[in-house]
């Protein structure tokens, strides 16, 4: 069953796009998409920019059927010492309302709009 998408997800994902702008693994600049570590099942981590990383679709394909070479990218892009506290902070519990979810979107929309102004704007995380 498809995990529903609302404005907290549609807004993470461009952030997430805004902030990498390219596949991180090819360079491609067409059909990118959000690929999350932890899945988005998982909503401690759901809405956290260090858990997510831009691929284009062939890629985001490609890793979500080849979990270790996935884990392995990850490794290399982003280091043992990011994905131990992702690992940490996957554990914990976090509970959503509508209104959290609002406020979550809401966020990254303002963040999407600061990159849009000034391309050096480092986006910030929600959590």
């Amino acid at each position: 069953m498809a995990v529903k998408r609302d404005s907290a997800d549609i807004w993470f994902s461009k952030a997430v796009r805004a902030r990498d702008g390219e596949c991180v693994v090819c360079g491609k600049q067409e059909t990118l998409e959000c690929c999350h570590i932890y899945g988005r099942r998982n909503k401690a981590v759901r809405w956290s920019m260090d858990n997510a990383i831009t691929m284009c679709h062939y890629h985001h394909r490609w890793t979500t059927e080849n979990p270790l070479e996935m884990a392995r990218l990850c490794e290399q892009l982003l280091g043992s010492g990011h994905m131990e506290i992702l690992r940490e902070k996957s554990l914990a519990i976090f509970k959503t309302t509508r209104q959290v979810r609002a406020e979550i979107g809401k966020h990254y929309r303002l963040e999407v709009r600061q990159k849009e102004l000034d391309p050096d704007y480092e986006i910030i995380s929600y959590n």
